[in-house]
């Protein structure tokens, strides 16, 4: 099973640990798109702080953010699990999975990036702030810079298991499943039920609790209709619409009535 996840905007300080290595980080194939966002992104972070702001799209009170891109070849670094803080990370409380639920976690999460392109939880990186919806001035939307890439890495990545698709709208355009990993893929959406509408705390609260229960049972489901019928044996509301053409992916309905 693989599970993709958006990341956050706010992230917790950069580590400790040594510097970032970009040649440990997982999925090597998207080595050349990375470096050349670091150094767009550096570059333009150490130059004009004004500009640097507006197109990384931050309020006057987040300037301090863009000093903090200027350091990314120096700070420590983290595991990304613990700098992707936020909603969805705080449901899914990594660090207070047991050990044999971190494992699975260290195999199946993947976590989607502006910056990296996509990165496993184990992989050590400093903190950062570039989303996917920034256009920078010469590579242009990194929506876009990261396709081709993510086009040649990610279908060896999802192997021939179930890929759980859990990305807000921005991070899903930088890679749409196609062919038949397309048909066993589940993107899940989560609902307020009474109103049958997508509210963002309850969805992403509630996406880190599905990714937490799946890893904490051990479940891993071969593909969607598996999936439906664990979440179902876990508690959850599901209804489910398979695809309705070749290509296409499975949607999965998520309802709840709250968030504890």
């Amino acid at each position: 099973m693989l599970v993709l996840l958006p990341p956050s905007e706010g992230k917790a300080a950069s580590g400790r640990g040594a510097p970032l290595k970009p040649e440990s980080l997982s999925l090597p194939g998207l080595a050349a798109a990375r470096e050349a966002v670091l150094r767009e992104l550096v570059e333009l972070c150490a130059g004009d702080e004004e500009k640097a702001r507006e197109v990384l799209g931050l309020s006057e009170g987040l300037r301090g953010e863009i000093a903090k891109n200027t350091e990314l070849l120096t700070a420590g670094t983290r595991p990304a699990g613990e700098i992707y803080t936020g909603v969805l990370y705080d449901a899914l409380g990594l660090a207070s999975l047991d050990a044999a639920a971190k494992r699975r976690a260290a195999r199946s999460l993947l976590v989607f990036s502006g910056l990296w392109g996509a990165v496993r939880v184990t992989d050590r990186i400093p903190s950062y702030r570039c989303s996917m919806g920034v256009r920078l001035p010469g590579l242009g939307a990194l929506g876009a810079h990261w396709r081709a890439p993510m086009a040649e890495v990610l279908p060896e990545v999802a192997g021939d298991g179930l890929v759980l698709d859990l990305r807000s709208a921005a991070y899903a355009a930088a890679w749409k499943p196609k062919g038949e990993v397309a048909a066993r893929t589940a993107s899940v959406r989560v609902l307020h039920a009474p109103t049958r509408k997508v509210v963002s705390h309850f969805n992403k609260a509630t996406k880190g609790r599905i990714v937490r229960s799946l890893l904490t049972a051990g479940i891993v489901p071969k593909d969607p209709a598996a999936l439906v019928v664990a979440l179902r044996d876990l508690g959850y509301t599901v209804e489910e619409q398979a695809p309705a053409r070749a290509g296409a992916v499975w949607t999965l309905d998520v309802l709840v009535d709250e968030v504890h």
